[in-house]
């Protein structure tokens, strides 16, 4: 599944991508398919079974993973055999009405980490050593947005850098997780960017500063379920500027993967459903280019990774 958390007609909801053009309302389409059974209690029952928002859904747990998969079948027939009824009950949403908006996948996750230098060809342009550990920092949740929101340059620096990165987000809670056991834990992947203000970055060890301003941490454009990424090792990750390719890497030259790092994380504290975890960039970032480069207002940055879609997002100049 393609997961997503879209806005239309003044409501914030769950759905799944159709297409290139279209959303299937999750809670709707699947208390449709209890309606159609002759189940009196259709509406509350989609609402246990289908949170109509995302952690919710998460922490509903593999239950409710298959209902929205029985949901996304009823919506497909339903889309085949009655369309217009399809769209006038808001099971199947076209990207194209007025007022609707993709939001983040997870709009607001409680925790939002991210792994430094955690490609060696990275480490090598930056100048840094090959990490024993995973180098771990926070992002501040206020900085996630969705792809196709600007991202904001401030005012206090001119040094806005792009990373482009594959993420995971948790489906499970997760603490003294071994790495046999970590994938159980993850939901899916998403694409992520890293937006790095470097002067900032470096005021004090964390990075945590330069790494969390307000629009810095774009996720999307939808959560696919761990089912549809048979490989999170084998993904080609591209970054281009305004058209022009930055960074073009593969996820299989990641030093520490998804289950090294969950297993690391997870000695120390406590993951939950819907938090997300950046997994490092790899080299062609703007700040280690000769002469370095930077983004600025007009830019457009999109991140491809395969089997994942685009994440694209332009610059603005905060106001």
């Amino acid at each position: 599944m393609r997961l997503c958390t879209f806005t239309t007609r003044g409501r914030t909801r769950l759905g799944a991508l159709r297409g290139e053009g279209e959303v299937i309302d999750l809670n709707a389409a699947y208390r449709d398919r209890l309606g159609h059974r002759g189940e009196p209690r259709a509406e509350s029952l989609a609402d246990v079974r289908v949170p109509g928002e995302v952690i919710a859904f998460l922490e509903a747990g593999d239950e409710a993973m298959d209902a929205a998969r029985h949901a996304i079948a009823h919506a497909e027939e339903v889309a085949a055999t009655e369309p217009e009824r399809a769209v006038g009950d808001g099971i199947v949403v076209d990207r194209s009405e007025p007022g609707f908006r993709l939001r983040a996948p997870v709009p607001r996750p409680r925790t939002v980490l991210a792994v430094g230098v955690n490609y060696k060809d990275h480490a090598a342009e930056a100048g840094f050593q090959v990490p024993e550990y995973p180098l771990l920092f926070s992002k501040v949740s206020t900085c996630i947005i969705a792809t196709e929101e600007p991202i904001v340059r401030p005012r206090v620096s001119d040094l806005l850098d792009w990373e482009g990165e594959l993420c995971f987000v948790i489906g499970k809670r997760a603490r003294h997780v071994t790495a046999e056991e970590a994938l159980d834990h993850v939901a899916g992947f998403t694409i992520g960017h890293d937006v790095s203000v470097r002067d900032w970055q470096f005021h004090s060890q964390t990075m945590m500063m330069g790494k969390s301003f307000d629009t810095h941490g774009p996720i999307g454009p939808a959560l696919v379920t761990r089912d549809e990424v048979p490989d999170y090792r084998s993904l080609d990750l591209r970054t281009l500027v305004n058209g022009e390719v930055k960074q073009d890497s593969n996820t299989r030259h990641m030093i520490f993967g998804v289950e090294e790092v969950l297993a690391y994380v997870t000695q120390a504290f406590t993951l939950h459903p819907g938090d997300v975890v950046f997994t490092g960039t790899p080299s062609g970032i703007g700040g280690s280019r000769r002469p370095p480069e930077f983004l600025r207002a007009g830019d457009v940055v999109r991140i491809e990774i395969s089997g994942l879609g685009a994440l694209e997002n332009h610059v603005v100049d905060e106001a």
